[in-house]
């Protein structure tokens, strides 16, 4: 089966004082790059995580948000009464005014509000990590769902090159005549003379290093070996890619050797196909 590393996947958890929603977005990308942004009650948690997102999504670039919204009275921030109201009577020694103007100025004063420092709850951290997982198996399913795509895309951008190498096979006989054909009249331009059986094996020789059959076996087994790597339990997206390599040097040779104008156009159709399948590769997991 085959993953995409583009997906999105999210969980939402209903605590007594509070709703907190998990968000993964994943993105394409060569290696692992994890972003994770949580409030700071949760940051002794991130390194559990980061290994948690590591071990499931593999590669991608990641981004993982936890946000946090207050649902009843409880606040973790509290006035500090005692010193407002030393910052309010410095105030009125300096300058006249009523208590509310003073007020407003002296809350944004330094040390005026404190800020007490919440400490996780292990059993609330468990339910959350719950959540995480949820997250992390509702992005896989999307990231499955366009991999689908991406397969079904992929088989059928290697049936289109299975019959353009069908197509290529189908006119090599006309390609050594045409060759044959197009030495012989060189030869007879010279107006010389020649030894017909030396050019016979000269012929034969000349054909046989513009052969292409072993080069048309060798793209067959790696358009083989590309489907039964997609229908493999894992998605290896590395490993189509360095298949999609080998089709195109053995593309690239058959195009090379062809000698042949009509048989070279195949080979550029074909290579069209693999560029889009190369395209594509850049998506899968």
């Amino acid at each position: 089966m085959i993953y995409s590393m583009t997906g999105y996947g999210k969980s939402v958890l209903q605590l007594p004082t509070k709703k907190i929603t998990i968000e993964l977005k994943s993105l394409n990308s060569k290696n692992l790059d994890l972003n994770a942004r949580m409030p700071s009650i949760y940051r002794e948690k991130e390194l559990a995580i980061r290994k948690l997102l590591a071990d499931t999504l593999v590669r991608g670039k990641i981004d993982f948000s936890i946000y946090v919204e207050a649902t009843a009275d409880d606040t973790s921030t509290q006035i500090n009464t005692p010193v407002v109201k030393q910052y309010m009577n410095q105030l009125k020694a300096v300058v006249p005014g009523n208590d509310l103007e003073l007020l407003k100025m002296a809350v944004r004063f330094p040390d005026a509000l404190n800020t007490v420092r919440e400490e996780i709850d292990e059993n609330e951290w468990e339910t959350i990590e719950k959540e995480i997982h949820a997250a992390v198996a509702d992005l896989n399913a999307h990231r499955l769902d366009e991999g689908k795509v991406l397969e079904a895309d992929f088989k059928a951008r290697v049936e289109n090159i299975r019959n353009l190498l069908e197509e290529v096979a189908a006119m090599d006989s006309d390609r050594v005549k045409a060759v044959r054909e197009r030495l012989l009249k060189g030869v007879e331009e010279l107006k010389e003379k020649y030894d017909e059986n030396r050019f016979e094996q000269e012929l034969v020789y000349y054909i046989e290093k513009f052969d292409i059959t072993e080069e048309k076996v060798r793209l067959l087994n790696h358009l083989d070996y590309f489907n039964e790597s997609m229908s493999s339990q894992e998605s290896n997206g590395k490993k189509l890619g360095f298949i999609s390599q080998e089709m195109g040097r053995e593309i690239n040779t058959i195009g090379s050797k062809s000698n042949f104008a009509p048989m070279q156009q195949l080979v550029v159709q074909m290579k069209d196909e693999l560029e889009k399948i190369k395209e594509q590769m850049l998506n899968v997991l």
